[in-house]
């Protein structure tokens, strides 16, 4: 059963602003990395459905996050069909996140009001996720379906969408001030904000740093 409410998960990724998103099959480098981007201000983190028993990993992880980053919302990322959203929310997900839009995830999010954000990459694909029940619609891949101006576009006939977007997004000033003007609710962000260096040689003060800094820059652009 989800630790943190609907509310609670919807307001931690609109005041922080960033989603990270990460899989890795050592346990050990998921706590750290875990650990580390909670260090960093980070309080709404995505566990990616993307290796063998990805699942029981997670499900350790919840129970690791629960005494040690007791405010972090765990939730689970690249989740496709309503069996699998059902794993993970009996596991312990806060939220459930997908690259497509599955409608028969939808009700099994919210018979639990747990959100759902299925990766949509048109108006038409994000009003039904609205339809469906979706709170926060994820555009993916962001970075292909028309970047910062896609998001000001659809704002403007659907201004009370709350958007996140994943793929094409880094931890840089020049990168994330674009996004944030144009109006996303939040951002999510894998391999660049844990480069494959920085996690073969353990460096998670980096992490931290890396977090501390593009949150910086989040929150400036929203100033």
């Amino acid at each position: 059963m989800a630790k943190f409410s609907k509310m609670q998960v919807m307001a931690a990724m609109k005041e922080t602003g960033m989603v990270p998103v990460f899989f890795n099959k050592d346990i050990e480098i998921c706590k750290n990395v875990i650990k580390a981007c909670y260090e960093g201000g980070v309080r709404v983190f995505e566990f990616t459905n993307r290796g063998d028993f990805a699942h029981e990993i997670f499900g350790e992880l919840v129970k690791w996050a629960d005494k040690e980053c007791p405010e972090m919302i765990l939730g689970a990322g690249t989740v496709v069909d309503a069996g699998t959203a059902s794993l993970y929310l009996q596991l312990g997900a806060n939220f459930i996140v997908g690259p497509n839009f599955n409608p028969d995830i939808a009700p099994v999010c919210n018979r639990r009001l747990v959100p759902y954000s299925p990766g949509c990459g048109s108006v038409t694909e994000i009003n039904n996720a609205q339809a469906a029940g979706c709170d926060v619609t994820k555009v993916f891949p962001a970075g292909n379906v028309g970047g910062p101006s896609f998001v000001k576009n659809v704002m403007a006939p659907l201004r009370w969408s709350n958007i996140m977007v994943t793929g094409a997004v880094e931890p840089t000033e020049e990168n994330l001030t674009p996004w944030i003007k144009a109006g996303v609710f939040c951002v999510g962000m894998g391999s660049k904000l844990f480069p494959k260096e920085t996690v073969a040689a353990a460096d998670w003060a980096a992490i931290t740093a890396k977090c501390q800094e593009a949150l910086g820059y989040i929150a400036k652009a929203r100033a």
